[in-house]
This record gives C-alpha cells, sequence and structure tokens, in this order.
C-alpha cells in the first residue's frame, strides 16, 4: 500500500465532545452522539480500498486503552502539539515518514461523508498533477486535507475553529506554489441543526449508528 487515512479522534467522555449539543442534550447524550460518529467513521473507512488506516488519538487518561479495545486491528497514535495545525503537521510527518506516498486525514464530526469523496482524494493525487486536495465545510473549514508529499507549511499560522481555515490553508498552499483541488462542500455535525438536517436528508445508510441514535432519542 502507498495511501493512508488518517483519522483524527477523540474519547467519547462527557463534558469533553460535542458540548455544542448539551442543552438540549445531556452531556452523557452528546458523548453517546460522538461514539456513535466516531464508530460510523471508522465502519466507513474500513471499506476504503488499498488504503492503510491509522488513528490519531486526542491524549488523556485512559484515551490509548479505549481505542485499542474499542477498535482492534486500526494502528493507533496519540496526536502530538498544543494546537490543531502543529498536531495535523506532527502526524503527517509519521506517516509520511513511513513510507506512504499519499496521506489524506479526516476527523470524524462527518460520518455522512460519502466514501466516494474519500476515493477521489487518492484520485486526484495519483498522476492527475495535483498536490494537495480539500475538502471543504459550509463553515469555511475543511473535513479533509489530502497530500501527495509532505508540506509542513500548509498547517502554519491558520486561524483554527474560524470561517477562515480554508481561505488561509488555500493561500498557504499557493504561497507554496501547489497545485489544489476541492472535493464537493460537506458539513460537520457541530450543532443540533446540524444533527436535523442529517436526518432530514434520509440517508441513514451513510450513519446507520448516528441516524438510529438520533431517532431513539426523537431528534
Amino acid at each position: 500500500m502507498d495511501k493512508a487515512l488518517l483519522i483524527f479522534a477523540k474519547q467519547p467522555l462527557p463534558g469533553k465532545v460535542k458540548t455544542r449539543l448539551s442543552p438540549p442534550f445531556s452531556l452523557q447524550e452528546a458523548a453517546d452522539i460522538y461514539r456513535c460518529m466516531l464508530s460510523d467513521t471508522l465502519a466507513k473507512v474500513s471499506d476504503l480500498p488499498g488504503t492503510e488506516k491509522f488513528l490519531f488519538f486526542e491524549p488523556a487518561s485512559g484515551a490509548a486503552d479505549f481505542f485499542r479495545q474499542a477498535f482492534p486491528g486500526i494502528r493507533i497514535f496519540p496526536q502530538e502539539g498544543d494546537e490543531l495545525g502543529e498536531r495535523l503537521r506532527k502526524a503527517f510527518e509519521t506517516v509520511f515518514a513511513l513510507g506512504f506516498k499519499s496521506v489524506a486525514a479526516i476527523g470524524t464530526d462527518s460520518p455522512d461523508l460519502p466514501l466516494s469523496h474519500l476515493v477521489e482524494s487518492f484520485r486526484l493525487l495519483d498522476g492527475c498533477g495535483v498536490d494537495v486536495v480539500f475538502g471543504p465545510t459550509a463553515d469555511g473549514g475543511y473535513y479533509l486535507v489530502a497530500l501527495g508529499d509532505f508540506c509542513p507549511g500548509l498547517f502554519h499560522d491558520i486561524p483554527w475553529s474560524t470561517n477562515r481555515v480554508l481561505e488561509k490553508s488555500m493561500k498557504a498552499a499557493a504561497a507554496y506554489g501547489l497545485q489544489v483541488v476541492s472535493l464537493p462542500v460537506w458539513y460537520d455535525m457541530d450543532t443540533v441543526d446540524d444533527l436535523k438536517r442529517f436526518l432530514a436528508a434520509g440517508r441513514p445508510e451513510y450513519a446507520p449508528r448516528t441516524f438510529r441514535f438520533l431517532r431513539e432519542q426523537g431528534t
């Protein structure tokens, strides 16, 4: 294999994940929603052909044991760094150093993302003259970034958690002379309105655990 997918994840602990969903959900329910999203994401990417998967987890007490037990068979690494840009940079550096030729990274906030978007990101990097692929989100960020070669500067001085993440990242790529292509816009599930949009779309097969849990909660 020369392709790798990095999944950035957190341990689903109450008060540590999806806090913007509480209220109306309790902190435990918000954590349960995140657990479903995490499971749906990992189940989906298991079907991605010819690609090694790596899970980079946010360090916390018991996190490594949780991920080893919950998702056996996937290679896990702790995230390193104080902010997202540094954590992304070090994760890409780690995996490129293992000899992979194209590497993509996603989070767990878009569990209903079609697998075809991931397939397309690797296709674009494979002989199409593309250096960087972004998957834009509707709020100005991105749900995916894929690289054909390691470029540490791509993650430097980005205003993370703002609506300028994609804009600044595109400018950084241009400054390095990189050829960039964008995938279709998707969205993260961060708010109750996002969850309602997901349910209204009527695509339970894209994220079945999340869909079922939300229906059971009467969302």
